[in-house]
Order: C-alpha cells, then structure tokens, then sequence
C-alpha cells in the first residue's frame, strides 16, 4: 500500500484541516474498509499492531468515556475474536487511549479525530457522542477482514463529524412484534454505523405495543390480534404482544448508552383501530372494531371531542416520561375522513371551530396535538399529511415519505424536515427480483439506489436546504413477520444509507462503496445479522427458447452489483475461488446444471451460490415470482403462505388489483399440458378508496377458476381450471388441465376469476408438458 509522506502532527492537522477524503488519499491508495466513509482521512508511513495485550485507556476518567471503552472492547471480541482490555495509566505505552477533550481538533458536534502511529492509537473528541463515533471507526480498523485475531492497523490520521443530525431508521412494531432483545440488536447495528435516530412506530391498527398504566385495556385488548385462519396451517389462534414501561425504560437506557435517540410514534389520527377497540368512547361510532388484521389503510379515526384529547394527552404524558427525545412522533398519516364526514356531531365540532372541510379538521387536530407537546418542552414531528392543515406549530418537523414534495413544501413554510420518501427509502421494498427473494413489496429498490438517494433535493435553494435535518429509511413490518426478515431487508441497504446520511456529499462513489462493504458484510455476519446478499446474487440466464429449439444455452452470468468474482461450476458442485470465473457467456449442450456465486477480491463469498438446471422440462417451467403482472396495474407483493409465517420461503406473487399474470413467450412446439402449482392466500387488505380498483372477473364455478388464454389476456381460452371448496381443500393444491396444440413461440394469460370477497389466489410455479425435443 502507497502512503503520503509523513507529516509531523501538527503540519498534519493543519493540512488535515482543509482536505477532503479524496485529496487526502493517493488515487491508488487503498482506502480502509470504513463504513460510513470519514470527512477527511490521510494514510501514513507504518503501522500499529493490536493484540492481546494492547491496553484500552479510558483517558478522561469519567463514565461515559469507560462506558464507550467497554463497548469498544466488546464489540472488537464479537467482530475480530480479539480480548482487549482497560488500563488506567494514561501513560501506557502502545495503547488504544480514548479522551474527550474541550480542545480536540474537531469542533463540530458528534466529531472526533482518530490517529494511527507507529506508538499507538488515540481518539478525542468534545463530546461523548463524538468519542463514541471514533471508537466505532476504530473498531472497524480493528475487523478489516473476515479473519481472527491480532491486526496491524495502517497509520493514519482522521477527522470526522457527521453531514446531517438525524440518521434515522424507522422498526415498525405495530404489524409485527419484535423481542426487546431483537430490538437492542437493531439498535446496536444502528450505532455502529454512526446512526442515531430509531424511529419506533408502536401503535397501529394491528396493535398497541406500549403499556399505557392509566388505561391498560390498550394492551389486555389493543396488542392481540385473531389473524385469519387463525389456528391453521402455522398460524397462531392469536397474534401479538406488548413492551411493559420496565422494558422501554431499558431499550431506551440501552439506545442512550450507544448515543441513539428513540422518538416514539403514537398514531393519530387514524390507524387508531387497535386503540378504538380498546376504548370504543375515543372513537367516532361508539363502536367497537376488532384490532384490524387486515393491512392497508382502515377506516378507524380518533374522535374530536374534548374527553378523546383528555385520553390522547393523558397516554402522551406517560410517553413522554418514558421517551426523553425532543421530537414525539404523531403519524398523522392515512386519515381516511369517512368516519368524520359520517359523523353529526364531528361536523357539528366543524362549524362551532369555522372548519370548512375535514382536512382543516386534521390541521386543527393535529395542532392541538402540537401545543399540548409544547407546553412540555417537546417538538412535534409526523408525516406529509400535517401540512394539510394550517394550525401545524411553527418548530413542528415534517417527515417527508410521499416522494419529495412534502419536503419542498414543508422547507417553503419554514419547518425543517426528515428525507424519507417511498419508495425510494421503503425498505419493506424488496431489494432484488431473483426467484428467491424474501417476501416484500416489489418494485425493486436495489443497494445501488438507496446509495445514490440524493437527500437534499436540487429544487430546494440554500435557505430551504437548511431545514434538511437529515434522512431516515423505514422498516414496516406488514410482510416481515420476524427478526430474520427485519434484518435481511434492512442489511447492507442501511451501509448505504448510513453513508448517505454521515459522510460529505462530494465523496459519495459507488465503485469505492463497494470495494469497502466485503469486511462490512463480514462484521455483520459474525455478529449473526442475517444480511441480505440480493446485490451479489448470480443470475443465470440464458435464452430459453433457442434452447428448446437447439437443445444446446449460451449462459450468462452477472449480479445486480456488478461486483465481485463470479466463479461456477457444470457439475452440480460447491463453486469456490478455484472454479472456472465466469469471464464472458459461454454455451452448454442440455442437461446442464449451473452453479455460480461472487467472491470478493480477498476470496470470501459474497453471496452464496445460485443454481440453476437446463434442461427441457426445466425451461418450461418457472416459479410464479418470475411471471409478469398481466397489462394494466404494475401493483406486485410477494407473499408469504400466511400473514403470520416464520418462514423465509415459499413467497407467493401477487397483485392484489388484478390477479393476473402472464406466462413469457415459449415455444410451443409438443406442449399439451399445463400444471399449475397453486395457494391460497388470506385476502388481508384495507384498500379505502382503492378498492375500485379491483379488477373483478366472472366465475363459472362456485369457487372461481384459474383460466389461460392463449398471447394475451384478450386471446383464445385454452383452458378453465375450477378452484376447489376452500373449506375442503388443502391452502396448496395442483391444477392441471390439457393444452390444444399450438406451434411456434406463444405466452400465456394466467387470470384467476373468484369472487372478490373471498381468498386471494396465487400461482406457485407453471409447468409446461412436452413430449422430447423432435
């Protein structure tokens, strides 16, 4: 590795001073595997080694350095295997030495300066958050690969301090429940990556999740839900659960020790559901809902009257004991105002306020809402829909998720703002489309394009740029029913954004990401984080009808990242570094079996292996996730069997609007069967106002039929597959039914016709029967 010349370390702060990453580094320099990237990084002469024996010395004397010593050695035990330890001299030779200092060379909030010698390593900074940060750096230094152990540490100096003060991340508890101890782990990644904002959205039509002692009927009643089927096939007779205040006093205690802020989101006023079931007075009919299982937007609103604020305010008062974040998040989004326009005595409320419309109501809400949280020293923050009104308090925060123009009006009006834009941060969105992707909303948002989101938007002049507080990615939980799924569609996607959030703007690079996320993705799974690899996955491809025509596939091999090695093998083996790389397409006489994966350069493996099988009933057959949605609704989920289910796999395509799809165009040539691998799924969905949308198509059978049309949708029926008795039938079941000879290259329709009150239906995989190749 090249260094710069050796500077004396007063030259070098002063140099330092006025360098940006990409003037402090030679162009071949390799740059360390740190994630986020620093401000400002010079490489020098030499190195340091830290072993076993390199004592770790809380310079400052005080807790909060001690407790960031500790967590530092931790975390270096669960990343490297190497057992540091604390020494109080703060003379000690060839140590790691921590020290906040009033006059540490970063002034910035949250900063910190980091030098390597050839005597030791030494962090400072001027605040605990900032020491804090430069112990996370360090440890990075200290796992720069998947190996065990002593390491020698490069000698360089940093000084860094983060581009924006919120760095957030949204955990949707509401959907799905997570463990204290799942939730602490999602925390400690965050920290980690220099992120400080955990956005805990506990309230939602689905559930209360947060004990509220004046009114414990939110929580006997509010947290459990009766799914759908509930009972059968894996699904529990009841779903739910709830976080005592003993618990989020230590979750909070536990975030606080990491320097992560967790803002609370108490819903309202809608996705008040599971809070009008458990106290019926608060809402609008006097009714009592059940706790929805139906995910979407449901009809549930929060009531206008003075004994609904009383409740409103009593429940924020206990938050607010509980939570000490400046900001309390009120949602404020998806109010769909039925209930309200329904009501005599809400539009009896409207005309005694001189509210025109139930929009301005939300406002008045909303503002209402507002002062009482002033009144108690704290700011309010929802989502775009609070600008709706005009009574929003002046230092209220706008949490922009409708793309960016909640954003652009919310900084027009003088709030600040948090980025956090659907789709573009939805991270409930899946990250790839191969056939094994976890379930989640489709269309794709990849690693690539969560590194490249622009979070200060170019419309925005630099008056309104400043109200940027910074950016947030969101994890709703609706088709993440556990930990596992949580983390896979969160990981490495948050690298990215952590980037995007803490490091300059100007040293965003796409190639040097890459070159650093290998000893990332390392880190993560030696901590047991089940890390998505959709962004190196091989994809093998191949035209599949000039191989049933020839009999003989030109393979291509490639990956989302267009990154790493990728190596394969013929034979139905493990592919390893020592596998033929795959360097250009290359052909294969049918039956074939292509195994393939991506390896970074030190040769560990980026995602494991990918298999695919050539051979003629291979080819025509694929999995229903890799049929496109029929014309007309580009609306597409990937299911699980159960709303409910632990499992990873099967996921299930579906469009909820139009249960359609289309099978690619095949060569026909000897088809005469068709074999439907089909499910049943629990319709679940609270459309609104969208349910017009719903595409319904008339059934010749009592249960509805799944019917294939020739080309297009509009063209010749080929076939008519009636649906068995859902009451008597297994949740998966086989379809199959003969095909007229057609020849030459042809798709096919697949729609099901069902009544549109009863279950949903989705399609497994599709085989094609043909006798052999003439």
């Amino acid at each position: 590795m090249n260094r710069r010349t050796l500077l004396p370390r007063a030259c070098l702060l002063s140099a330092l001073a006025t360098l940006p990453l990409h003037a402090a580094l030679a162009d071949d320099a390799a740059t360390p595997a740190l994630i986020p990237l620093p401000a400002q990084l010079s490489l020098q002469h030499g190195g340091f080694t830290v072993d076993a024996g390199t004592p770790v010395v809380p310079a400052s004397h005080d807790a909060a350095t001690r407790q960031t010593a500790d967590y530092l050695i931790d975390l270096v035990a669960r990343t490297r295997g190497l057992r540091l330890h604390i020494a109080g001299d703060d003379k000690a030779a060839h140590a790691i030495l921590l020290q906040r200092d009033p006059q540490a060379p970063v002034a910035q909030a949250e900063g910190y300066a980091l030098e390597v010698t050839p005597q030791g390593i030494r962090v400072t900074a001027r605040d605990d958050a900032g020491l804090f940060h430069g112990a996370v750096t360090l440890a990075q230094l200290l796992a720069p690969d998947a190996k065990q152990g002593a390491v020698e540490v490069p000698a360089l100096a940093i000084r860094d301090w983060p581009r924006f003060a919120w760095r957030g991340l949204m955990l949707d508890s509401g959907r799905h429940f997570q463990s204290v101890a799942e939730v602490e782990k999602l925390i400690d990644q965050m920290a980690q990556l220099k992120l400080d904002v955990l956005h805990w959205h506990l309230t939602d039509d689905q559930g209360w999740r947060i004990e509220i002692k004046r009114y414990p009927e939110l929580t006997r009643i509010g947290a459990w839900r009766t799914p759908p089927d509930a009972g059968q096939d894996g699904e529990p007779q009841r779903y739910g659960g709830f976080y005592t205040q003993d618990q989020i006093r230590a979750v909070v205690a536990y975030a606080a020790a990491r320097h992560v802020t967790i803002v609370p989101e108490i819903d309202m006023p809608g996705h008040a559901q599971a809070a009008v079931a458990s106290y019926p007075r608060i809402g609008v009919t006097g009714q009592r809902p059940q706790v929805s299982v139906d995910w979407g937007v449901n009809p549930w609103l929060y009531n206008v009257d003075d004994d609904t604020f009383t409740f409103i305010d009593n429940v924020l008062d206990e938050v607010m004991a509980l939570f000490p974040s400046q900001y309390i998040h009120v949602g404020g989004d998806e109010a769909v105002k039925n209930q309200w326009k329904a009501s005599p005595a809400v539009q009896a409320k409207m005309r005694q306020l001189g509210i025109t419309n139930e929009d301005a109501l939300q406002g008045w809400f909303i503002g209402r809402i507002g002062q009482y949280l002033g009144k108690h020293g704290r700011k309010l923050i929802g989502w775009d829909e609070i600008l709706e009104g005009d009574n929003v308090p002046t230092d209220a925060a706008v949490m922009s998720w409708r793309g960016i123009d909640g954003a652009i009006k919310a900084s027009l009006l003088g709030h600040d703002v948090v980025m956090s834009p659907s789709p573009d941060l939805y991270f409930d969105h899946v990250q790839g489309d191969l056939a094994d992707e976890f379930a989640g909303r489709m269309g794709v948002e990849s690693l690539k394009d969560v590194y490249a989101f622009q979070a200060v938007p170019d419309v925005l002049g630099p008056a309104q740029a400043k109200h940027v507080l910074g950016v947030q990615a969101n994890v709703w939980t609706e088709h993440l029913p556990t930990m596992e799924l949580v983390e896979h569609t969160t990981f490495p996607r948050l690298d990215a954004l952590a980037e995007v959030a803490w490091s300059p703007a100007a040293s965003n690079d796409w190639q040097r990401f890459l070159d650093r996320i290998p000893a990332e993705l390392a880190r993560q799974r030696a901590q047991h984080v089940a890390v998505a690899d959709s962004a190196f996955a091989v994809d093998v491809a191949t035209d599949r009808n000039v191989a049933l025509a020839t009999g003989k596939a030109t393979v291509t091999l490639s990956n989302q990242a267009g990154f790493g090695a990728i190596h394969y093998t013929l034979d139905g083996s493990e592919p390893s570094t020592a596998s033929p790389r795959y360097t250009a397409p290359f052909n294969v006489t049918l039956p074939a079996t292509v195994r393939a994966a991506s390896f970074a350069a030190d040769g560990s493996e980026l995602a494991t292996a990918r298999e695919r099988r050539l051979d003629r009933a291979a080819l025509l057959s694929l999995p229903g996730t890799e049929l496109d949605n029929c014309a007309g609704s580009d609306f597409r989920l990937r299911l699980q069997p159960t709303p409910d289910a632990t499992s990873t796999q099967p996921v299930y395509a579906v469009n909820i609007f139009d249960n359609c799809q289309q099978f690619p165009a095949t060569l026909m040539d000897g088809v005469t069967a068709i074999h439907v691998d089909a499910v049943r799924l629990v319709r679940n969905y609270a459309l609104a106002g969208d349910a017009k949308l719903v595409v319904s198509r008339p059934h010749a059978t009592p249960f509805g039929e799944l019917v294939v049309h020739a080309d297009g949708c509009a063209g010749t029926v080929l076939a008519s597959l009636p649906l068995p008795d859902p009451a008597h039938s297994p949740r998966q079941f086989r379809l199959d039914a003969k095909l007229p000879a057609q020849g030459g290259v042809h798709g096919l329709c697949l729609a099901y016709a069902t009544p549109t009150d009863g279950p949903l239906y989705a399609v497994g995989r599709v085989s094609l029967e043909a006798g052999p190749r003439p």
